[in-house]
């Protein structure tokens, strides 16, 4: 119930929140996770990045040359409800926030460093990650929690809404879901059907791992006697 109720309160800030300013960096740090997986699966794929960007409109690309194409292309929307599935739970079953956020920011400094040349993205992503850095390491573990939470579930619930939005309400729209079925073949709103499924089968995994069982968080040690 514990558990449930902190849920609630993290999906109605956001929901309120959503519309306003206050929010505007973490829809920028969700487009940087999407762009990031791009460019991450390339290379993991044995590709090459050329230039990661993202606009203050909220948009941005990956230009890179080589790796699988299908699975780069597949990485955006997908990886950024995966980034946001980890950061929710690690949030919600480890007692590591501090270091969880040092790490998030070590990571976002990384890939800013390594990938991106635009000096809008290069600098959010240093700010970004010099604040992970300093929250981790000054801020309570109790703020730590909640942003990291705020941040994953965000990420997470983001994904399906701008599968939708991108390949199947606007279906003309050059999106991931486009290209790949440029290069592929199928249509659309096929490719952005079968990420719609599997983000919301995905979200449901997260928050039925999340809910039902015991975390460290909610475990207490337990001391036995010695044996005589």
């Amino acid at each position: 119930m514990k558990q449930f109720l902190f849920l609630v309160s993290v999906i109605t800030t956001i929901f309120f929140l959503w519309p306003t300013p206050v929010l505007y960096p973490l829809k920028l740090l969700i487009v940087f996770f999407h762009e990031s997986s791009h460019a991450l699966i390339a290379v993991a794929t044995g590709g090459q990045v050329l230039e990661l960007v993202i606009n203050p409109m909220q948009g941005g690309h990956v230009l890179s040359s080589g790796g699988n194409r299908f699975m780069a292309l597949s990485a955006g929307y997908l990886g950024s409800l995966l980034w946001g599935s980890i950061i929710y739970l690690l949030s919600v079953r480890t007692q590591f926030d501090k270091a969880i956020m040092f790490g998030l920011g070590l990571v976002i400094l990384a890939i800013s460093a390594l990938f991106v040349r635009d000096a809008f993205a290069l600098g959010f992503g240093a700010i970004v990650g010099v604040v992970m850095l300093i929250m981790g390491g000054a801020a309570p573990v109790q703020v730590n929690d909640y942003i990291l939470r705020v941040v994953g579930m965000t990420s997470m619930l983001y994904a399906p809404l701008d599968i939708y939005s991108d390949t199947i309400e606007r279906s003309s729209l050059r999106s991931d879901a486009f290209m790949l079925a440029e290069e592929f073949g199928g249509e659309t709103v096929v490719w952005g059907g079968v990420w719609l499924v599997l983000s919301v089968v995905i979200i449901m995994l997260t928050l039925r791992f999340s809910i039902r069982l015991p975390s460290d968080k909610d475990v207490e040690k337990v001391h036995e006697p010695d044996a005589d």
